[in-house]
This record gives structure tokens, C-alpha cells and sequence, in this order.
């Protein structure tokens, strides 16, 4: 019998969310006002540098904060990761460290830390157990904000054993949904794909204006997709050649997808477990995923499908194809009474009409 779970924190209590305006940040946000909790409080990069030490103390100590959620960070596709190594480590270190040693510094005993499924060995063992960290090398590509997210886990770790306060942090898988980044050069797997297969279906259907307008909104359209689509920079057809979607790699990847709804409604859930669940010898951290994992060309077969676009799909064989499986164990996680909500098709449905709303 496993034991009951119980808040650790009331409505009432101060709830810091940092972070808020990312795609995980916000539906946490939703997540907790949905739940009763009115006592949130939230700063924007403008108004609170996480990355610096001074500003980050001087917040927690004018704040009073009861409990910390850690969903900033700098983030980013296969290629954001591979381009910018320096601001990836730096920037997620700097956060993790300084928030997490600010708030105990200021008295908060609660903090959720967000990691991510990227801190395991690129030959882990498949599915990947909480266990399997720190037991082989990481996948060269996102090994700098690997690193980072591993200090942050350890960080919580020796905080708890040495002043028993309960830090613990969740593993997330790939996420997508509500709130994501459709930059097509540092967004991850999914929303490239919604975006590029929707600019295909646009550019079969002659739809320039369109194009114009998505450009707009979304950002620039890098110069290889633009020439899968048989457009030149003004977004004007080049040969009247039939447009394709160009993807990284092979197609034969395996990754597992979480709407991140299901995230959110994980995270809350862990706030709420007591601390026995994190008491060593057991991780201080719990994998959160959907249990199920496809490859790469089926989940590009699948956007499609949502998106409506029939025509060819192009993989480039030349760039990386990272990880050859990444699939979470949340076996834990699930036996303490948690499971996702949305299947891929419908969170891929759901987060399609998301994308389009954001273009009126």
C-alpha cells in the first residue's frame, strides 16, 4: 500500500513560479489557479534576472515566498542546443544555482525543480529508469544543458541531506502544446514539424499571403526550408515544383511525446507527495512521461495527418540524428496514481489549433 498523498503546501501558501511565460511555466500557472491556488506570484526576465545572484536574493528576501517552482530555463531544439553551448550551460546553471540557494537562504523549505529527459546517457538502458543517471556519457549534441540540469537534481539532493529541507525535481520527456515556440531554428521536434508542414499546405494551395502572414508571427522561414517549399524570399513559388518537408536525420529516432498539460497536472501532483517518496536510497527525482515512444517519421506522418498536408516528407540524412531512443520509465510515477490525459493524436490536435488561433 503506498502512502497517501498529501498537500504540503495550502491554497494560501506564497507559490513562486519562475519561469511562467514559458510553454511548461504557463501551464503549471494554469494548473495551480485551477487548483484553488490564488497566492502566485510571478516576475518576468525584465523585472527579475534570474541569472543574477543579487537580484535573484533581494527577491526571495523581500517576498516571502513558501514554495518554488523552477520551470525557468534556457531551452531549445537539437540545433539551438549544437549552436549556442555556452549560453546553454551558463544560463541554466546560473538559474539553478541561484534560485535554489536563495530560497533556502530566505527559508523556503519546497521547491520543484524541472529537469529534463536529456540528463541520461545516450545509451541508456530502454525505457530509462530514474537509476540510470549519471551512468554512461551523454549525447554530445545538448550534453552543456544536460549538465545543467544534472547540477540542478544534485543541487536539491544535497540541500535535502544536509539541511532536510524537501527539494525534488521531475524528468520530463519531449513536450509539446499550448505556449510553444514555432522558431523553426530553436523550437524542438514537434512544433518544427506543426509549423513547416502547415507552410507546406499553404504553399500547395498557392496561399502567398498566408506565408507573409505566418512569417510575420513566427518568425523568419530559414533558407532550406524555404526551398523544400519552392519559394524564393518573397515567398513567391521559384520551379511550380510540388513543396516538401524537410526534417533532421533519418526518420528512425525513437522519442516519446508529452502534451504538456499532462506535464503540468504531473508537476502539481508531485508538489503535493510527502517527502518519504524522496528519501534515499529511492532518486530524489521522478521521470514524467506517456510511456509510449514512435520514430521520428511516424510522428512526422502523424503531423501531417492533423495538419492535412499530403505531400512528401524529405529527411537529411546529413544532420544528426541525437539519440537513437529516448523512452522514460515513469513506472513510479504512475504507480503513486498519476497518468497523462491525452493521447499523441489528440494532444497533436489540440496543440494544431493552438498554432492556428496564435495566426488570427
Amino acid at each position: 500500500m503506498t502512502e497517501e498523498i498529501q498537500p504540503i503546501h495550502n491554497t494560501e501558501n506564497k507559490i513562486f513560479v519562475a519561469g511562467h511565460r514559458g510553454m511548461v511555466g504557463a501551464a503549471i500557472l494554469r494548473q495551480l489557479q485551477e487548483a484553488g491556488f490564488g497566492n502566485i506570484v510571478t516576475r518576468t526576465h525584465r523585472h527579475l534576472d534570474l541569472t543574477n545572484q543579487q537580484a535573484t536574493r533581494e527577491f526571495f528576501q523581500n517576498e516571502g515566498i513558501d514554495q518554488v517552482v523552477l520551470a525557468a530555463a534556457r531551452v531549445g531544439g537539437i540545433q539551438a542546443n549544437d549552436s549556442y553551448p555556452a549560453e546553454f550551460i551558463y544560463e541554466n546553471l546560473q538559474i539553478a544555482t541561484n534560485v535554489i540557494h536563495e530560497a533556502w537562504r530566505a527559508g523556503v523549505r519546497h521547491i520543484l525543480f524541472l529537469g529534463s529527459s536529456c540528463i541520461y546517457p545516450k545509451l541508456a538502458p530502454q525505457p530509462i529508469r530514474e537509476e540510470y543517471l549519471l551512468t554512461g556519457p551523454l549525447e554530445p549534441t545538448n550534453e552543456p544543458y544536460a549538465v545543467a540540469k544534472i547540477a540542478g537534481i544534485k543541487l536539491c539532493e544535497a540541500y535535502n541531506r544536509q539541511f532536510g529541507v524537501h527539494f525534488r525535481s521531475v524528468m520530463p520527456t519531449n513536450l509539446y502544446g499550448p505556449g510553444d515556440s514555432y522558431d523553426l531554428v530553436g523550437s524542438h521536434v514537434i512544433p518544427a514539424m506543426i509549423r513547416k508542414f502547415h507552410l507546406a499546405r499553404l504553399a500547395s494551395e498557392k496561399d502567398w499571403a498566408a506565408i507573409r502572414r505566418n512569417a510575420r508571427i513566427y518568425g523568419a522561414i530559414p533558407a532550406d526550408v524555404l526551398a523544400a517549399l519552392d519559394l524564393d524570399e518573397n515567398f513567391q513559388s521559384i520551379h511550380d515544383a510540388a513543396p516538401k518537408v524537410p526534417l533532421w536525420g533519418s526518420g528512425t529516432p525513437r522519442r516519446e511525446f508529452l502534451h504538456v498539460d499532462d506535464m503540468a497536472r504531473a508537476c502539481v501532483y508531485v508538489m503535493g507527495m510527502p517527502a518519504s517518496h524522496f528519501a534515499l536510497p529511492a532518486p530524489s527525482f521522478l521521470n514524467v512521461g506517456s510511456g509510449i515512444d514512435h520514430t521520428i517519421a511516424e510522428t512526422a506522418a502523424l503531423v501531417a495527418e492533423v495538419v492535412g498536408f499530403t505531400g512528401k516528407i524529405q529527411f537529411d540524412t546529413e544532420k544528426p540524428d541525437g539519440t537513437p531512443q529516448k523512452l522514460m520509465d515513469n513506472s513510479r510515477l504512475r504507480q503513486l496514481g498519476w497518468h497523462p490525459h491525452y493521447s499523441l493524436r489528440d494532444g497533436l490536435r489540440h496543440a494544431y489549433d493552438d498554432y492556428l488561433a496564435r495566426l488570427e
